[in-house]
């Protein structure tokens, strides 16, 4: 009979191993919600939780409000609720700037990056600060419209009111889930199970997709609930999930820092294998097409398998188009520079949302183009608050073939900085949303960039005079196809009539919240009459809006598909079936507060066009 003491030993290292695997992700606060303890495990009441507000919002990549005032604005996230528990639209709460597919489908839509993985589906974020760091035990979210955008929950090490900054930033993910259809607009709490982190936060970030929603999401205030003291987990450990025994540990090993990532970039050292499979036996391309598919994390693991995979994951042809915003809190100058060698041919780089906080430097972003920015022809750098005058310049000179440049929302670079943008003259595309540009450096780029045909100025509030940047417009970008005016606060019926004249070619234009627009100069119809090839315009908010304009779209604008009218109170609801009827390819019309236009209107536009989503909100 064989001894039983080798099966003893081999299950007591089995039991070892899964004991050792859960204390570890305990220690590190990674336990998702399939790894979370039970009720009965939970941490011991050793100190006072205690309950805060947000002090301060500290940074967002984007809103529906001005810069200047509170309405709609992320700002509004900072104390004590405005309105919970009441439910509908209300100008005090926060608001981002898009929601549904809508975006998606116009012509200024961007093409998406591929090998984005499929666990990353942030659109927007929004960053605040808290009096106390402390271990969290809750975050509560009080959502008063449209809820169910929150998608990710984050927490950082970095104390933003610390006079001495750590060496080391530290992101951790609190909760993460994919995008919901929630029932109903209604007002809720949302109070996700969150993960125990080792560190005390203030920072708590949160991550938003609107793509499911049926209108703008409406966020009121954040709860952030925790403890000074670290706390203990209690001895009763509920049963061992064999789930837990698998490959995920790499991926959350992966996911707890920059050093993790930098070192799989800089893999140079491979085992030795005897053989390479069937994988030499196949044509370079066919493996250069399989690999294509996979994320850039799979593809510096892939590397350390065998020599032939480490020579293609390291091929420049795989770098073509790289996005690196998914992993935005691991990306520092370190990753930078590992990269430099495999990115000599990239054309497509996005670095949105990475960089902040120090983690790449001026010279550590300059020395990268100087390698890698010969070829690139797309460059997003949303929400890139490391970004200065020097990063322009090394843009303008190292990216001679540069046709997209992406500045959304990059509002620490100074106003002098912009005027470098003139020199790149292939550009067809310049997204400056919420930047400080001034009048003169974005005349200077109209003169010098006329192959333009995407431009976005929403929310540019230190331009002085939008009439003569729309004349420069319809003197020198006469291929424009899309625009973007949103919040632009003296563009009259003057600028209009220049840009309509010049730029036949719009197909998009967003002329939401401009009060010095009004309808009875003409200037709505004299847009309709010009501009036949429109398919999105947004009157957002425009009260002088009225059934002559929307009788001259039917009429001009047959290939309309959205119009956003929200606010008027002179378009009935004849002009609006006139419209229906005439342009068949609509899919969104806002009739948002429109007084003429209640809800029993609503319905039965609805039954009689079914193929067009009519939007009607509402206050409470």
């Amino acid at each position: 009979m064989p001894p039983v003491f080798p099966m003893l030993t081999v299950l007591s290292m089995f039991y070892y191993m899964c004991l050792r695997r859960r204390a570890r992700t305990a220690t590190r606060g990674e336990m998702n919600s399939r790894r979370a303890i039970e009720s009965n495990t939970r941490a011991l009441p050793i100190n006072v939780e205690i309950v805060q507000y947000a002090k301060e919002v500290l940074d967002f990549s984007s809103h529906y409000g001005s810069e200047n005032s509170m309405s709609y604005t992320m700002w509004n996230l900072a104390g004590i609720p405005n309105v919970y528990p009441s439910s509908g639209d209300f100008t005090q709460t926060a608001v981002f700037r898009t929601y549904g597919t809508w975006w998606d489908r116009c012509p200024s839509a961007r093409l998406p990056f591929k090998r984005t993985p499929s666990t990353f589906c942030s659109q927007d974020y929004v960053e605040l600060a808290f009096e106390e760091p402390v271990y969290p035990t809750a975050v509560h979210i009080l959502e008063t419209y449209h809820p169910g955008a929150v998608v990710r929950i984050l927490a950082c090490s970095a104390n933003p009111y610390s006079q001495n900054p750590p060496a080391e930033v530290r992101w951790e993910i609190l909760w993460s889930e994919a995008p919901t259809k929630v029932n109903g607009p209604q007002a809720r709490q949302f109070t996700p199970c969150i993960k125990q982190i080792n560190f005390p936060t203030n920072l708590i970030r949160l991550e938003v997709n609107s793509s499911l929603l049926d209108y703008y999401t409406e966020l009121d205030a954040v709860v952030l609930h925790g403890v000074k003291e670290r706390p203990v987990l209690s001895l009763k450990t509920s049963l061992i999930d064999m789930n837990d025994i698998d490959e995920d540990e790499d991926e959350e090993k992966f996911g707890c820092g920059m050093d993790t990532l930098n070192k799989q970039f800089s893999i140079v050292t491979l085992r030795e294998w005897p053989t390479n499979g069937y994988f030499d036996k196949l044509p370079y391309e066919l493996i250069q097409l399989i690999l294509s598919h996979l994320t850039v994390p799979d593809l510096c693991r892939l590397a350390q398998t065998c020599k032939l995979l480490y020579q293609h994951c390291c091929d420049p042809l795989q770098y073509i188009h790289l996005s690196l915003q998914p992993y935005w809190a691991r990306i520092n100058d370190t990753s930078l520079e590992y990269l430099q060698s495999r990115c000599t041919l990239i054309q497509w780089l996005n670095l949105s949302w990475t960089g902040n906080r120090g983690a790449i430097s001026v010279s550590g972003f300059s020395r990268f183009l100087k390698v890698c920015g010969s070829e690139l022809v797309r460059l997003e750098l949303s929400c890139g608050h490391f970004l200065n005058e020097t990063c322009l310049e090394v843009i303008t000179e190292m990216c001679p073939n540069l046709q997209e440049l992406n500045l959304s929302s990059c509002d620490k670079i100074p106003p002098q900085a912009f005027n470098h943008i003139a020199k790149v003259g292939s550009l067809k595309r310049l997204i400056l949303y919420r930047t400080k540009v001034e009048q003169t450096a974005l005349l200077s780029i109209l003169n010098f960039c006329s192959e333009l045909q995407h431009l976005s100025l929403g929310s540019c509030v230190m331009i002085e005079d939008y009439d003569l940047i729309a004349s420069m417009m319809g003197a020198k970008c006469k291929k424009l196809r899309s625009l973007d005016l949103w919040r632009c606060k003296n563009i009259t019926e003057s600028g209009i009539a220049e840009l309509a004249s010049g730029c036949q070619l719009l197909e998009e234009l967003d002329l939401g919240w401009c009060p010095t627009l009004q309808s009875s100069t003409g200037c709505f119809a004299n847009l309709a009459r010009k501009l036949p090839n429109l398919r999105k315009l947004f009157l957002t908010a425009n009260r002088s809006v009225c059934d002559t304009d929307i009788e001259e779209l039917a009429a001009n604008c047959t290939h309309l598909r959205q119009l956003d009218i929200l606010g008027t109170r002179m378009v009935s609801p004849a002009s609006l079936r006139k419209l229906l009827e005439s342009c068949k390819d609509l899919s969104l019309l806002d009739v948002s507060f429109c007084s003429q236009i209640d809800n029993r209107v609503v319905l039965e536009l609805n039954a009689n066009f079914p193929n067009v989503f009519i939007k009607k909100s509402f206050t409470q």
